[in-house]
């Protein structure tokens, strides 16, 4: 029961501990006039106060334990609030304001979802009721015990006090608030109170007319009827236990039994005395709150914490069988044995990611996409009806299929084929019809090969392998592809630190002027020092950078360290120790194309260190500038129009839009090596020739310079220099090396 009173939203408190006290004060008002206290209700508040602190410390620990809420619960049955109405009003308002007034962290950073303070607060509700339940019980049966042992004593006193005592023990037989039977040692019944007649649902005869072995109930534990024994035969005085009993009308009712032996004055046993408490609502409200804190809200089905219970339980009979020493025997089986062995159990996941959910919630709203998810779910359920199968929802549009079997392989196809097939019926939401496409990632194979860990995460990379290639269909997992999205991963989360780490380091290739031979320029080229995996060329690693944005600060340290190197060689030309080259070439990203700050920091960095902007050439590929519209051009045409050259790099791997070369501030086209590469045979490819005469020409008309990448060959240089091309870079002049390289390389030209 939540309390009626509601708190005034405008005296709302600030603070962690103001929002705590005020949570206890309402818990305060809430069950105190169901108390039985001679506390004050403000000292009672001061009593609730650290008890209410203990839930919102188990509500925020990292590791969750419900077990402080248990302790909660013994701590009011400690202070006389014994009423049930306390118990009621206790859950309600822990319900109803544990997380609006505790659910704030103090630390910002490890602020937990919404969805998990439910679910945690739900399971502190839980152990509060069974700790209240549990101390209440061990009060009341230890005072309704003593009185009972009491009363069945007073039987042997004197005449005179004969009636006296039987009338107090009826007194406190027939008004006790649980369930008091009394059987002789053969098992039958021969006194029962009215509670206990009322719990078995019958009449009083139909009670004392039982033996206790007519009880026995399918869900009774071994030990129940094994200790009941060793009762009857004098070998324990008691025992404890959880014990259905079947009611007359054939439903079932859940007890706290407790059994003692009772002995006549000779220590000899004579009855057996049974205690019971109804615990059958209590069960009903853990298996409610069980629900709740393993089902999703909105859709109904089970969430992670229930699927990954399924999940680990699938994957745990073959680890455990996998850890059996192998004997001699398990060399060689009997046949008996071979046909005894079951078959190693498989199981089968599916995940379901939908294709372009973000659009139905920000075009229709929220309420909308809430619709078509529980549309999806009741679609997907439908799907996984089989023995061994089950749909949960993780979370968003992210769903899971579980299905388990000795042909799991071909289930698991089966059911991927199903829930796509379902989803292909367009589903209506507020007029309009919307076809709802999904990515599968599957995973099948051997139980306790891997985790639950394991397989989620395989199914996760796998269903983003299926979306990339377009959606609308299911991939099987594929342990390289998942190494290497791993390993992707991996350096995408490093690259941050290993920038700042200092791991970035620059390799430089010569361009070469075809006509005489010598070093004209170089190109900067990145590489990453990786401490695992080595030295990494670009292509490794700066998509990742694009993908996280870091390529703007790695794009900025490149051009720097460039730079300086430049400046480098220009004080080494002037002293004479040095014969070129004095132009550097950097690469420029599509990224760091759109960043606002690309002129600033080009032209900083260029002042600060001091070299002129007609030594550097920032090289642009063709696929980044095509459809490019004026915004885009505005901040080259800035640094064109200061000197800096623009190349426009992998010409001819594009649209090769040659009529958009004149809108374009570029001054250096550098050809593609695809255009050259047969001219490294002899004879020479003809049409290469005659498509690289055509270009160069082009080019030429437009007064722009040709760069020619993927030089390997005499041949191809000579084909090249003869076709007019004007500087060329490759591995026939020099692969990209350390700074130093370029020494040799330009002492020889000067010799």
């Amino acid at each position: 029961m939540v309390p009626a009173e509601v708190p005034d939203e405008a005296a709302e408190p600030d603070g962690l501990e103001d929002r705590l006290r005020r949570f206890a004060t309402i818990w305060s008002r809430a069950i105190f006039p169901a108390t039985a206290t001679s506390l004050t209700r403000p000292e009672f508040e001061q009593h609730l106060l650290p008890l209410a602190r203990r839930l919102r410390d188990a509500l925020h620990d990292k590791i969750f334990d419900a077990t402080p809420a248990h302790g909660v619960g013994a701590a009011l049955v400690a202070v006389h609030c014994t009423d049930p109405e306390t118990l009621a009003r206790s859950l309600g308002v822990v319900d109803a304001y544990l997380v609006l007034y505790c659910g704030a962290s103090a630390d910002p950073g490890e602020e937990l979802a919404a969805e998990e303070l439910r679910a945690r607060c739900a399971r502190l509700q839980h152990a509060l009721a069974a700790g209240f339940a549990l101390a209440l019980r061990e009060r009341t049966l230890t005072e309704q015990e003593a009185i009972a042992r009491s009363a069945l004593a007073a039987r042997g006193v004197a005449e005179d006090a004969l009636h006296a005592t039987e009338a107090r023990f009826r007194a406190v037989f027939e008004g006790a608030a649980i369930g008091i039977g009394i059987a002789d040692l053969d098992g039958h019944v021969l006194e029962v109170n009215n509670t206990l007649t009322q719990m078995l649902g019958g009449l009083e005869h139909h009670v004392r007319s039982r033996n206790v072995g007519e009880w026995v109930h399918p869900d009774d534990g071994p030990q129940v009827w094994r200790m009941h024994g060793e009762l009857i035969r004098g070998e324990r005085e008691s025992f404890r236990t959880e014990k259905p009993f079947f009611r007359n009308d054939g439903t079932v009712l859940w007890t706290n039994l407790t059994v003692s032996l009772l002995r006549d004055v000779d220590g000899v046993p004579q009855y057996q005395l049974a205690l019971l408490e109804d615990t059958t609502e209590r069960r009903l409200l853990n298996l409610r709150l069980r629900y709740e804190a393993t089902h999703d809200a909105l859709t109904g089905l089970p969430n992670r914490t229930l699927f990954f219970e399924r999940l680990e339980k699938a994957l745990t009979p073959a680890r455990e069988t996998a850890k059996e020493p192998a004997g001699e025997t398990a060399k060689e089986p009997a046949k008996e044995d071979a046909k005894a062995t079951p078959q190693a159990a498989r199981f089968g996941l599916c995940y379901l990611d939908l294709d372009g959910f973000k659009a139905i919630n920000d075009s229709l709203g929220h309420s909308a996409g809430d619709r078509m998810l529980v549309e999806v779910a009741d679609r997907l359920q439908s799907c996984a009806t089989a023995p061994g199968e089950m749909v949960a929802r993780l979370g968003g549009d992210e769903f899971v299929a579980l299905t388990t079997g000795p042909d799991s392989v071909r289930e698991v196809n089966d059911l991927a084929s199903r829930i796509l097939g379902a989803l292909a019926t367009p589903i209506s939401l507020d007029g309009r019809e919307f076809t709802v496409r999904g990515s599968i990632g599957i995973v099948e194979g051997k139980a306790g090969e891997c985790t639950a860990a394991e397989v989620l995460r395989s199914a996760d990379i796998t269903m983003y392998r299926a979306k990339s290639a377009g959606g609308n269909r299911f991939e099987h997992a594929d342990p390289e592809a998942d190494a290497r999205a791993i390993t992707r991963h991996g350096l995408t989360t490093a690259l941050p630190a290993a920038l700042e780490r200092g791991e970035f380091f620059i390799e430089y290739q010569p361009l070469v002027h075809l006509a005489d031979g010598k070093v004209h320029g170089a190109e900067a080229l990145v590489r990453w020092s990786h401490p695992t995996h080595g030295v990494l060329s670009p292509d490794r690693f700066i998509p990742l950078a694009e993908h996280t944005g870091l390529i703007v600060p790695l794009g900025r340290w490149v051009l720097e360290q460039s730079v300086r190197q430049a400046r480098a060689w220009q004080e080494e030309l002037a002293a004479g120790t040095f014969a070129g080259p004095v132009r550097i070439n950097v690469n420029l990203s599509p990224a760091q194309l759109h960043h606002p700050g690309l002129v600033a920091d080009t032209v900083e960095v260029l002042e600060r260190v001091g070299l002129a902007p007609g030594s550097l050439c920032l090289e642009v590929t063709e696929s980044a500038l095509i459809g490019a519209d004026e915004d885009l051009l505005k901040p080259l045409r800035q640094l064109a129009e200061m000197g800096v050259d623009i190349a426009l790099d992998d010409f001819g791997t594009g649209y090769s839009n040659l009529a958009n070369l004149r809108r374009l501030p570029v001054s250096v086209l550098k050809l593609d090596r695809s255009f050259t590469q047969g001219m490294q045979q002899h004879p020479a490819d003809a049409v290469d020739i005659k498509i690289v005469e055509g270009i160069v020409s082009l080019a030429h008309s437009l007064e722009l310079a040709v760069t020619v990448e993927g030089v390997e060959t005499g041949t191809q240089a000579d084909h090249l220099r003869r076709l007019g091309c004007d500087t060329a870079q490759g591995w026939y002049y020099a692969r990209p090396g350390p700074p130093e390289m370029l020494h040799t390389l330009s002492l020889a030209d000067a010799v």
